[in-house]
């Protein structure tokens, strides 16, 4: 899962990604895993090189711990987990770098130099994504044989049971706009 969209305020295009999705924050931890960080590294990079059409994509990777662990003080997981992970993708010559503290990431001086940072989990990344992006952005999914895309929001029940009155349709044109672009292998930068 990557949801993309362009900040106009930072004028920057975010993509996020994320290592897990809809999980309960208890569950998060067990579910970060050595093979799934590599495999969720390689379809990053080869669906930013197909789908994107960026020949070296940059993966920025945030740890899971506040300020990304503090060297194992206020977690492993980064020690253990995270670092390994990078390393073994670098070595598949996959350009992923990190893990960096997950509150700090979002600021220009780090994507100015990514094409894609990955975040732990839902809640790490998606709101930095939504309050530049909301209703502009897009739900990516990676690692299909297909493109597909969708909103950047849930279900929205609470707004479907009053009506299409009060709907908003830009963040599904802008799914639409995404995946004719990368059906036709360019970077969407939602500049269309």
């Amino acid at each position: 899962m990557m949801l993309s969209g362009y900040s106009s305020k930072n004028n920057v295009h975010l993509r996020v990604a994320l290592a897990t999705t809809h999980l309960a924050v208890k569950d998060i931890p067990n579910a970060i895993t050595l093979t799934g960080l590599i495999q969720t590294l390689k379809i990053i990079h080869a669906e930013l090189q197909q789908k994107f059409g960026i020949a070296k994509p940059r993966i920025l990777v945030t740890g899971l711990n506040p300020h990304a662990g503090e060297n194992g003080y206020l977690g492993t997981e980064e020690i253990d987990i995270i670092s390994p992970a990078i390393l073994k993708a670098q070595q598949h010559n996959i350009d992923a770098q990190g893990p960096f503290p997950a509150d700090t990431i979002f600021q220009s001086q780090y994507l100015d130099h990514a094409d894609c940072i990955l975040t732990m989990y839902h809640d790490q990344g998606l709101p930095v994504l939504k309050h530049a992006s909301f209703g502009q952005s897009v739900n990516i999914t990676l690692g299909l044989p297909i493109i597909r895309t969708s909103v950047d929001h849930g279900t929205a029940l609470d707004i479907a049971v009053q009506g299409a009155a009060f709907a908003n349709d830009s963040s599904m044109k802008k799914a639409i706009q995404t995946a004719i672009a990368m059906a036709h292998r360019k970077d969407p930068s939602f500049s269309m």
